[in-house]
């Protein structure tokens, strides 16, 4: 095989291309344009270069650079003037495409000199295979739960810094596990609707109590316990000079809001992934614990569980595999997550382990024991091997297409 080597350096403006002959010699250097207008230039100096001199093979490569080289690998893709060559296209990880250009001496850092690094790359052989885009469904299905993704990361961060926040104004309520629910309803009512630590610690019990049971819906068993709960933690909480309070009682409300907005953002996107999901098959629905978010947001990061010949390509891919280190007679015992792979899948493969401990014995079982084998790190240590353990069920479950059936 004598093929056409094109590598591209994608930017959100430009997308400089090396094209490489087979022997590694360089037929043309140029940029274009990363639109529409621009691709169909970049298509007919491939084509043209493939004509001339008699090849039958194109091998295109491009850095994973955020979202701005999926529009061209679409476009490359389902363009008709390449239909009739032999063409492969590579989404390659930059720190595989900075640890090749190491090689090189003093190379320097330019789109040219990078454009030239991918193609000489793709020339060197020893990649992953090309880029997997095949049911369009998938692909829209992963545009919702890494959007959901992202949502879930931003609640977090906002729920850290509220907690931060209120140590300022409640300081002994954040300490006192004085609601069951940190961030429920009524919570966050005695958070936002009182004034001052001061206010509620000296306020009429009843009212409070009353307060409580208002905004709990009458849904706490013994309200007054509660009441006397909160009002012991704010009386025990520092006072602070009126301006600060003021500033802080501001921040606590946005914050609030911000809190509230992404529960909403949330919530609409689980709706749009249960819909999209009724398109596509499903079986690991039929696990205990995982729904239609979870399942959603492993299969749109798979896509077809064919490309993957076995559960251990598959866990690697995940990022659940550990680094070998190993010289002469000594292995290393403690060794780490490798940094690569597809952080999405890691997540939700993760959160789904962890929701099928609360849900199957078995699982339940092998999370505690990993649990209690070491002193540090226990919960991500025996969630990550549960995570891994869960791997191997769903690519059986997916090659298979089969349903899940309890060990009971």
């Amino acid at each position: 095989m004598n093929p056409l080597y094109v590598g591209i350096d994608v930017s959100s403006k430009s997308n400089v291309v090396y094209l490489m002959l087979p022997n590694g010699n360089k037929h043309s250097n140029f940029a274009v344009a990363n639109s529409h207008d621009g691709s169909i230039q970049l298509v007919k100096r491939i084509c043209s270069a493939l004509n001339s001199r008699s090849l039958d093979t194109v091998l295109i490569g491009l850095e994973s650079t955020s979202v701005y080289g999926d529009n061209l690998v679409y476009f490359l893709r389902e363009d008709a003037s390449l239909a009739s060559f032999h063409r492969k296209i590579h989404v390659l990880n930059p720190k595989q495409v900075k640890k090749f250009k190491d090689a090189y001496n003093d190379l320097p850092k330019n789109d040219y000199v990078d454009s030239f690094v991918i193609a000489d790359c793709l020339r060197f052989g020893r990649i992953n295979k090309e880029v997997y885009v095949g049911d369009y469904h998938y692909k829209a299905l992963q545009n919702l739960t890494r959007a959901r993704y992202f949502a879930v990361c931003n609640l977090t961060k906002e729920k850290q810094r509220f907690m931060n926040v209120l140590f300022k104004k409640y300081s002994s309520m954040t300490q006192e596990k004085v609601f069951s629910d940190t961030f429920s309803t009524t919570a966050l009512a005695v958070y936002d609707e009182f004034e001052s630590a001061e206010a509620l610690a000296y306020m009429d019990l009843q009212e409070l109590t009353a307060f409580i049971m208002e905004k709990g819906k009458n849904r706490f068993p013994d309200p007054d316990t509660v009441a006397k709960a909160i009002q012991k933690a704010a009386r025990s909480s520092y006072r602070l000079p009126k301006t600060v309070n003021d500033s802080v009682n501001q921040v606590l409300s946005i914050s609030i809001t911000s809190m509230k907005a992404l529960e909403a953002q949330i919530k609409e996107f689980d709706k749009a992934i249960s819909a999209q999901m009724e398109l596509l098959p499903n079986v690991l629905i039929s696990i205990p614990g995982i729904g239609p978010v979870y399942s959603a947001g492993i299969l749109s990061e798979l896509g077809d569980i064919n490309r993957f010949n076995n559960q251990a390509q598959l866990a690697k891919y995940a990022g659940l595999a550990w680094t070998q280190h190993q010289s002469g007679d000594f292995e290393a015992q403690n060794t780490r997550l490798i940094r690569s792979g597809n952080r999405f899948l890691k997540y939700y493969l993760c959160e789904a382990a962890f929701s099928l401990v609360r849900c199957d014995k078995e699982y339940k079982a092998f999370y505690h024991q990993k649990y209690n084998e070491v002193n540090r790190y226990q919960h991500k240590r025996a969630l990550a091997l549960t995570a891994r353990k869960f791997v191997r069920l769903v690519f059986t479950l997916l090659k298979d297409n089969r349903l899940y059936r309890s060990a009971e």
